[in-house]
């Protein structure tokens, strides 16, 4: 099923996500549900929160990165079909000298900025089968992770560009909160619940 995304300015987008246990109700349904709305609105990855859900629980595919002709190879093919499910993450560690990339997000339509990230991150997770993992990613994918576990951490990634960027989106933003934006897929916004 096909969720709406809930927009920029929704109090749920500042949460700390609470850790997922086995227990949780329709865990696998909502995971499901996830990854047909993140295909649908055409993203590679989507957190919970992103859905109304302040729970640790994010999802990713960066297959469609592998289609973008700049890619070497090798990385190309490590991007096609990176397809994981991240619950109860925590990032141990991130290395590496910063890179810039142009970063969006389904939550915050239409606003595109440079984002500085570093390379390398190491992360604890669980898969569906909730057996716990360590392991190390680099590149655009280590990207997708650091974006959506921001998510799970009620950070966005327009709080990591500068205040003079920040002051020129700042309409879009309000737009955004007031549901003054139009996108392909469905979505939640902030001012709609205030029954404005």
């Amino acid at each position: 099923m096909i969720l709406p995304i809930v927009g920029y300015g929704d109090p749920v987008l500042r949460k700390v996500g609470v850790d997922v246990t086995p227990e949780y109700p329709n865990l696998k349904e909502t995971i499901a549900n996830m990854y047909e709305t993140m295909y649908n609105a055409y993203g590679v990855g989507l957190a919970a929160p992103q859905v109304g859900l302040a729970i640790r629980l994010f999802v990713i595919d960066t297959t469609p990165f592998s289609e973008d002709d700049d890619l070497e190879s090798d990385e190309a093919k490590e991007l096609k079909g990176f397809k994981k499910t991240f619950i109860n993450a925590k990032i141990v560690k991130e290395e590496g000298e910063e890179w810039s990339f142009n970063e969006g997000c389904l939550s915050i339509p239409d606003v595109r900025e440079d984002v500085y990230r570093k390379p390398t991150v190491t992360i604890e997770y669980c898969e569906e089968d909730f057996v716990m993992k360590t392991e190390v990613f680099d590149g655009l994918i280590a990207r997708v992770i650091q974006h959506e576990y921001d998510h799970i951490e009620g950070v966005l990634f327009t709080d990591k560009i500068s205040s003079l960027k920040k002051r020129l989106i700042q309409k879009k933003l309000k737009n955004i909160t007031e549901g003054k934006t139009f996108q392909e897929y469905r979505m939640k916004f902030a001012a709609a619940k205030k029954g404005r």
